[in-house]
């Protein structure tokens, strides 16, 4: 609970720190697990003390036992190893410190070591963030290159002069960095981020040569492998040897075996690039030739067709070819037009051979009565009636004698 406490009636120091101490000594006893820093066996003294320091999150804490707990693992315990306290926390009022009473020291053996790093294996890439899609591909030619390495390591040597060797205009922008210790994790998430927010770098190189699983540790760390996953310039990792299989590795955009395999990934070989553009000319000229053969041939072929050589022939042809349906049209349709002609000339004289009049000028006579009917039956008539004969040339009129 909160101390009550106004401007008027202020807390003293010394009550102030007394509550913190209560505070504190509730937590009780904790196992603590970091690296150790800085240590301090002075001869003949009953306490050791030590600074046991989080390398993830840059965070240390004093750390003292007596002198016989902490000689039960001397000899395989010193500055840069991993450990883990079963320690309690403690105030001290008078300088208004915090500490930890350390009562039994146990040494991170490889076995444990390999095993968190199994777990975390297995949490990350739970996450996605080892997954094949989230890679990036790596620039042909890269005009800058961010390099994160040791100072005058051999990592560095390797990387600079095979890549300046494949492409000599290659350029680096280098951060020297600790790659091993408890300095490691901050300043190379530190350098790559500052490589990542430069518009100019176009792909980062994090070099490291070999070496046991403890040195390697700090590519292994959850808060590298977080800030390399959230990189947008694409990170290659060239991380000891061969076998040598930080996560770094896993998370980086390309696993390189050796700093010197970097380079090579990196840039492109300028003599095998000189080669490679001579055998693509030399290809897009047998292909330029071989197209304009065979564009000669097919208009060769063109020009040997007849119609090229005589364009009217054609055109003759289909002249020729109108003129002699068009006389065979006049034919058929004069032919047509006499037998027609032929045809009604018979038919006419048919039908004046058969007409009435025709057989008027042989000399015959209809009568007819004053209505027009002809007279067909001598009953018809009567005595005395008047008739109209008609005649070849003319009519005439009739009275019926008997």
């Amino acid at each position: 609970m909160a101390a009550n406490s106004t401007p008027e009636s202020p807390l003293p120091v010394g009550e102030v720190s007394r509550l913190i101490g209560g505070w504190i000594d509730r937590l009780g006893a904790v196992w603590v697990e970091g690296q150790i820093t800085q240590l301090s066996r002075r001869p003949g003294a009953g306490v050791v003390f030590l600074t046991l320091r989080d390398p993830s999150y840059d965070i240390s804490v004093s750390v003292t036992c007596y002198r016989q707990v902490f000689d039960a693992v001397a000899d395989v315990v010193g500055e840069g190893a991993r450990v883990v306290v079963h320690a309690k926390p403690e105030w001290y009022a008078p300088r208004g410190q915090l500490s930890l009473r350390a009562a039994e020291i146990k040494p991170v053996g490889v076995g444990e070591l390999l095993a968190r790093l199994e777990q975390l294996k297995k949490a990350l890439a739970r996450e996605g963030l080892f997954a094949a899609e989230r890679k990036q591909p790596l620039p042909f030619l890269p005009q800058l290159i961010g390099l994160v390495c040791g100072r005058a390591s051999a990592a560095e040597r390797d990387v600079l002069e095979n890549a300046r060797h494949r492409w000599p205009a290659v350029r680096f922008e280098v951060r020297n960095v600790p790659v091993q210790g408890v300095h490691a994790v901050p300043q190379v998430v530190q350098a790559v981020k500052e490589l990542d927010a430069r518009d100019d770098v176009d792909v980062i190189v994090v070099a490291r040569g070999g070496g046991s699983v403890e040195d390697l540790l700090p590519f292994s760390d959850e808060q590298l492998v977080r800030a390399v996953a959230a990189c947008r310039t694409p990170v290659v990792s060239a991380i000891g040897h061969e076998p040598d299989s930080p996560l770094l590795d896993l998370v980086a955009d390309l696993r390189a075996s050796t700093p010197t395999d970097a380079a090579k990934k990196v840039v492109p070989d300028v003599g095998e690039e000189y080669e490679r553009v001579r055998l693509l000319r030399d290809r897009a000229r047998r292909c330029v030739a071989a197209f304009v053969d065979r564009e000669e041939r097919g208009l060769a072929h063109a020009l040997a067709r007849p119609s090229i050589q005589d364009p009217h022939r054609m055109i003759e042809e289909r002249a020729a070819q109108v003129t002699a349906l068009l006389d065979r049209g006049r034919r058929s349709l004069r032919h047509h037009l006499d037998r027609a002609d032929s045809e009604l000339t018979h038919t006419h004289a048919r039908v004046v051979a058969l007409s009435p009049a025709a057989t008027l000028k042989r000399g015959y006579a209809v009568l007819q009565r004053a209505d027009g009917h002809a007279v067909r039956d001598p009953g018809e008539v009567e005595h005395g009636e008047t008739l109209r004969a008609r005649v070849s040339e003319g009519d005439f009129s009739v009275r019926v004698d008997a």
